[in-house]
């Protein structure tokens, strides 16, 4: 295991019920290779190219061009304000991080007995495949938190051998699915969807599929015949499956998702139905 190997950090969360079973720690890690229109996390996308543009918007004087790539963040200075993400043009932040592990277990260690677990978020985890699999596998030969649990929540477009890597130290996966249908997938995230269906069957097959989740906007990917399809698929997989229905929102958006339209609470019922008429025995409305 390599002790000095270092993850791109965006941030943490110390406390999270809706990212996993539980309490969690939440690790959101910098880069994705999806540009979905509906992010809201769009400045977890790109890594900081050292463009400077946010320099000079930051109201305490916190940043400063310097030799690295990206501005330099004197953290003495900086409040939090996130003004310098708000300037990014490029869908990314100076206030990303290089870390190693175990500057993760400091902190975690501070909030484990409190914890039922860890959940990779990013971005998009699987981007960093080793960084995570070190951080698990430390994680689960730690006396003091073997005994919390290790998720990945991913948008599944990711090969099988980064799953087969992660699998001995991974106790549960939570995968996105925009769409069922290639071209809606294409047109919300930029991808297609291959993996991601590969994805979800596979750690079905696993048993390391905690949950599928669903972004629902309306007009763009909820229509009845692609609820029916999507159920009749999940059920094939594994019946037994959670799929969460989650409404799209629009805050914290870029301008790109005013093409899509928020769903209200009697169209998500309407699709969990469908889904549950076709197969599907274990949705939620969130």
């Amino acid at each position: 295991m390599n002790e000095t190997r270092l993850g791109h950090l965006n941030n943490t969360i110390p406390f999270s019920l809706v990212d996993g079973p539980g309490n969690r720690f939440v690790i959101f890690l910098q880069g994705c290779n999806f540009n979905c229109v509906a992010c809201h996390n769009p400045y977890t996308i790109a890594t900081c190219n050292g463009c400077g543009l946010c320099v000079e918007e930051c109201p305490e004087d916190a940043l400063s061009l310097g030799s690295l790539v990206k501005p330099d963040v004197d953290l003495d200075r900086c409040t939090s304000c996130e003004i310098c993400v708000d300037a990014c043009i490029y869908d990314s932040t100076p206030l990303s991080m290089w870390v190693s592990v175990a500057d993760l277990l400091v902190e975690i260690r501070r909030h484990a007995p409190f914890l039922s677990g860890i959940t990779v978020s990013g971005g998009e985890a699987t981007q960093q495949p080793e960084f995570v699999f070190e951080l698990f596998a430390t994680i689960k030969a730690d006396a003091e938190l073997s005994h919390l649990t290790t998720f990945v929540d991913s948008n599944g477009a990711t090969p099988i051998a980064i799953w087969d890597m992660l699998a001995p130290v991974m106790d549960g996966a939570m995968i996105d699915l925009k769409a069922f249908d290639p071209e809606i997938h294409r047109a919300l995230t930029g991808s297609n969807n291959e993996q991601v269906l590969q994805s979800i069957s596979y750690l079905a097959r696993l048993g390391l599929l905690h949950e599928v989740r669903m972004l629902i906007a309306q007009g763009s990917n909820d229509s009845s015949d692609q609820m029916h399809r999507t159920g009749r698929w999940l059920h094939e997989v594994n019946a037994d499956s959670r799929v969460k229905v989650i409404g799209f929102r629009d805050h914290g958006t870029r301008p790109m998702a005013s093409r899509l339209t928020e769903p209200d609470h009697g169209l998500l019922t309407r699709v969990a139905d469908d889904l549950r008429r076709t197969g599907a025995r274990d949705v939620i409305i969130i």
